[in-house]
Order: structure tokens, then C-alpha cells, then sequence
């Protein structure tokens, strides 16, 4: 159904040096050699095709005399020949293609998780004249969550929201909507679930071991993992008219991930669950103005954050950290308690990314504008978090924590929480 090019075939065959240099930097291991030769004897024996059904068409417009009758016989052997040998290669040339990641922005750092480069942070964090608590502690403490009876329910990492931790969550998105949509993003709600086909475009492996996604038995469906897989796939086919500006989007959704190896002393509470809300935006652009949109999300992540007040930093992200559509990556990362080691009170903890993936997604979903003279070019896509709500709240709640376990509630979110001021 979908354009499974990734990369275009033809810049991977006249830049096999690049591609492999950039697939080294991003910790994937790709047969490029592979894909090469593979391309080779595909354009041969596409070559072929081509020849022997012209032959065919020659030969069919009068009658054939015996020995035309034996040549067309002939030809038909060699086409089917051919024919079979091309679809023969199919699986392993497009398994291949899907494993080749984005290019990397020069900019971005290379290496691995630590490598990282720390482009801004708004504060330092506050030192408590306290022991902190985490924030499962402190949301227990105040019957504002269960996990006990969410394991009991639906399995371990899964939990109950309670009382005044439902009315935050509401208030966080509603506040998260209230500041995305002033920028010109359309508001909308997506499906939970989505196709296979969607699925692979946008850039997430649905099936195999190494998948953090639910699919569902019988079907070709699986639970989104963000709302980047249904907006992504929302104009998939199509051809846009970006003539008056990009195409923006803020996009409300459950997530479910299976978070598969995941867990750990830095995942405890709700830092990795396996369903949790989202606020996502999306951004579907001309190419030159990608760069300059991958600005603008992080600057609303920003914007977010500071009406919120908790400390946070920006962070680039190293090139063997990149997912495969990413081609440059911000992490916005909060001050978390829960992160405490060896004494220290707290270390910063993602809670929202914001990715440039250029024209990646939209070559495998055939997503392209119109330009002046007609002709079509591939968009480019973006994507970042606004608000998410396994995250904000630990932030929220570990930040803005007092002696006495109560919690100050962000001046922001008030008047969407009838004026309350502390969680009791």
C-alpha cells in the first residue's frame, strides 16, 4: 500500500559511504553491501521484464508462424524466470531498506546515551532542607493512586489514578491544549488503534522481539504507542496543499507500550507504565521550513514547562540514541527526586521529545505537496510532546512537595481545578 523507499534507493546507491558511516554513528547494523547488490540484479532483471514483455506485445499483433510460436514460448520462460527471481528478492531488499535509519543532523553530538549536549537549562534544582520523597510515596500517602489493585486488575505497571490525581490530569491537558492551540495547531482525537501498514510507515516495528507495541491477535491492529503512529498516518496517500503553511496538529490519545526490558530503579511508580494519556503534536511541512518547526515544538515544550515552574533542562540528542525516522532530536528533561542516588536528591528524567524526521515518515507513507509548478515533493514530518501524563505529574509532585507531604499545585493549573492550591 505504501512507499517502503525509506531512503531513496537511488542516494543510497551514489552515497553507500555516507549511509554506512551514518548507520555506524546510530548503532545499527545494516548490510548496505547487501542492499546494493540487491539493487543491481533488481534493475537487471526489472531491465529484462521489460524487454521480453515488449517482445511479447511485437509478436501478438499477427499471427505466428510455428517457429514464432517457439520463440514466444522461449520468451515466456525467461520472463517468468525473471519475474520470480524479482519477487524472490523482495522480502530481503525491503527488510533490508526498513533497517536503514534517517540521516543525522550535522549537529547533533555523536555517540552513545551519554554523549549527549546540554543546549539549555531554565534553573538549577532546589535543595530541600528535607529528606524528598518520591512521588509514589507521595501520591500514596495521599490516596491519589493504586498500584496494588492495578496489578491486581490489569498486571504489574499498570495503576489507578484517585481523586484529585484524575482532576491534575485534566487540568494538565486542558492546559496543554489551551497553549498548543494558541500557536495554530487543530485539535483533534485519534484512534488507539492502527494498521500495520501505519505502523511500519511512521516507523515502529509492530511485530518481532525487539517491538514495545501491543498487537492485537487475528488482526492487522495494534495499540498505538503515541499519537505520532495515527497522525502520522492521517494524511497518509495523499497530496497537500501547503501553500498558506504547514500542517499542525495537536493530538489527544492512550498510549500502551509494553516497555519490554525497561524496568528498574529509574522506572519506578509511573516513569515507565505500560498505559498512560498524551498530548502530541505534529507537523506535517515543506522541507525548508522543517528546521525552522522543530524550533517552534521545542519552544511550545518550553512554554509549557515554565508555566509549570519545575526545573528542566534541554538536551540534544547523540546520534546512537536516535530512533530511525528521528534525524535530530531535543529531550526536554525535568528534575526528579525519584532519580536520587548516592546521597544526591534528585537527576533529571525525560518527559518530553520533540523530533525532526525530515521526509523519512512521508516517503514510506507517500505523503507529498503540490509545489508552484505543479510538480510534487515529499513533506517533511515533525513531532513533539506537549503533555503527558505518566511524566508532568511526578515533576509536579516531587518539585513542588513540603515537609508534611502536602503538595503545592502550579499557579497555571489552578483555575482548572475550581482554584484549589495544595493537594491535602
Amino acid at each position: 500500500m505504501f512507499n517502503k523507499r525509506m531512503l531513496d534507493i537511488k542516494f543510497i546507491r551514489e552515497n553507500t559511504e555516507l549511509i554506512k558511516q551514518n548507520c555506524q554513528h546510530r548503532h545499527v547494523t545494516v548490510d548496505v553491501d547487501r542492499l546494493i547488490e540487491l539493487d543491481v540484479a533488481r534493475r537487471k532483471w526489472q531491465t529484462n521484464i521489460e524487454e521480453f514483455r515488449a517482445e511479447k506485445n511485437r509478436t501478438s499483433k499477427s499471427k505466428p508462424s510455428p517457429e514464432e510460436i517457439q520463440r514466444i514460448k522461449l520468451v515466456n520462460e525467461k520472463l517468468k524466470n525473471q519475474e520470480e527471481r524479482l519477487k524472490a528478492s523482495d522480502a530481503e531488499y525491503k527488510s533490508i531498506l526498513m533497517q536503514i535509519p534517517n540521516l543525522t543532523h550535522p549537529d547533533s553530538p555523536v555517540g552513545g546515551e551519554d554523549n549527549y549536549r546540554v543546549l539549555f537549562k531554565n534553573r538549577e534544582p532546589e535543595h530541600f532542607p528535607f529528606q524528598p520523597k518520591d512521588h509514589e510515596e507521595l501520591m500514596t500517602n495521599l490516596n491519589l493512586i493504586d498500584f496494588e489493585r492495578g496489578a491486581k486488575v490489569a498486571g504489574s505497571k499498570y495503576f489507578f489514578s484517585k481523586n484529585d490525581l484524575v482532576r491534575l490530569n485534566l487540568a494538565l491537558v486542558q492546559y496543554g491544549i489551551d497553549v498548543v492551540t494558541k500557536h495554530g495547531y487543530e485539535l483533534i482525537e485519534t484512534p488507539d488503534v492502527a494498521k500495520t501498514d501505519i505502523l511500519e510507515g511512521v516507523g515502529f516495528n509492530p511485530r518481532g522481539e525487539e517491538t514495545q507495541v501491543y498487537s492485537i491477535q487475528n488482526t492487522d491492529l495494534s495499540l498505538i504507542g503515541t499519537a505520532e503512529i495515527t497522525v502520522g498516518g492521517y494524511h497518509a496517500n495523499e497530496i497537500l496543499d501547503l501553500s498558506t503553511g504547514p500542517k499542525k496538529y495537536v493530538a489527544l490519545s492512550h498510549c500502551f507500550r509494553t516497555e519490554a526490558g525497561a524496568y528498574g530503579r529509574t522506572s519506578k511508580g509511573m516513569y515507565r507504565v505500560h498505559q498512560f494519556t498524551k498530548l502530541e503534536m505534529f507537523i506535517f511541512c515543506k522541507p525548508e521550513d522543517s528546521e525552522k518547526m522543530h524550533e517552534e515544538l521545542l519552544k511550545i515544550e518550553k512554554e509549557i514547562c515554565d508555566g509549570l515552574g519545575f526545573p528542566y533542562r534541554v538536551i540534544d540528542i547523540p546520534s546512537g540514541d536516535l530512533g530511525g525516522p528521528a534525524y535530530r532530536k531535543y529531550d526536554v528533561e525535568a528534575w526528579m527526586t525519584m532519580k536520587s542516588e548516592d546521597g544526591a536528591q534528585g537527576a533529571y528524567g525525560e518527559i518530553t521529545s520533540t523530533s525532526n524526521c525530515t521526509d523519512y515518515q512521508a516517503r514510506r507513507l507517500n505523503i507529498r505537496y503540490r509545489k508552484e509548478d505543479g510538480s510534487t515533493e515529499f513533506v517533511h514530518t515533525l513531532n513533539g510532546t506537549a503533555v503527558v501524563l505518566s511524566r508532568f505529574p511526578i515533576a509536579i509532585f516531587e518539585n513542588n512537595q513540603c515537609e508534611d507531604g502536602t503538595i503545592v499545585i502550579p499557579e497555571v493549573l489552578r483555575g482548572y481545578m475550581g482554584g484549589k492550591e495544595n493537594f491535602l
